[in-house]
């Protein structure tokens, strides 16, 4: 059976801990659309993928959505992903494509600690002829972050910037000369961070050609 070109799909909001009543709202996805958000919960991880086709259900960005499971034929479904980017380790850091610094704790459970935008990081202090966010980025392409992943769910590659001896006095430093008032209130929480995750989009130039290099090789 041929996947589907479009799926209706009902929506509500997820609440943990207790049943609510909430409206549902019904949509119809395309199968590019359904796919686009499972692979922000799963990554490319097509067994995954095949089995919350099947189920019907997703939870993703606190709501669920239900649909009438179906069975994805193996082949179909990886033509189908091939539209989608994969994790590239070659592409080298591009200080000047990030839009985002994700601040991480360490140890088995990470979590994020501030996620700092570009356009807030970019907002500089009176007379100050460069913003926190300008310096930061020195600092981390001094440091060559390392290629992590692709992520679905930024639509972005990511690059990890281990924090050390040496950059954390050097960020602190930033945060006290460069970042306004509110930013330096939320930098607080740097002695408790042990990287950062840069994220850094791909042009809409870049993902077609790599769609289209990708699906000449099938």
């Amino acid at each position: 059976m041929p996947l589907p070109e479009t799926i209706p799909v009902r929506y509500t909001e997820e609440e943990a801990g207790y049943v609510t009543v909430r409206p549902i709202v019904r949509q119809t996805f395309r199968l590019d659309e359904l796919l686009d958000m499972i692979l922000s919960v799963t990554g490319k991880d097509a067994a995954r993928i095949r089995q919350i086709l099947h189920s019907g259900t997703v939870v993703y960005h606190f709501f669920r959505y239900s649909w009438a499971g179906f069975d994805a034929d193996g082949a179909e479904l990886s033509a189908e992903l091939t539209r989608f980017p994969d994790a590239d380790p070659s592409r080298p850091f591009d200080a000047g494509n990030c839009t985002m610094a994700i601040f991480e704790s360490g140890g088995a459970h990470s979590r994020h600690l501030l996620e700092l935008d570009r356009s807030a990081g970019a907002k500089r202090r009176l007379f100050r002829g460069k913003s926190f966010w300008e310096r930061l980025i020195e600092i981390a392409a001094d440091g060559k972050p390392a290629y992590q992943n692709y992520s679905f769910g930024h639509r972005a590659d990511l690059y990890k910037l281990d924090l050390n001896g040496r950059n954390i006095p050097e960020i602190a430093q930033a945060a006290k000369r460069l970042a306004p008032g509110n930013l330096r209130s939320a930098l607080r929480i740097l002695p408790g961070a042990s990287r950062i995750l840069f994220v850094c989009p791909r042009t809409a130039k870049a993902r077609k050609q790599e769609t289209s290099q990708r699906q000449n090789t099938l």
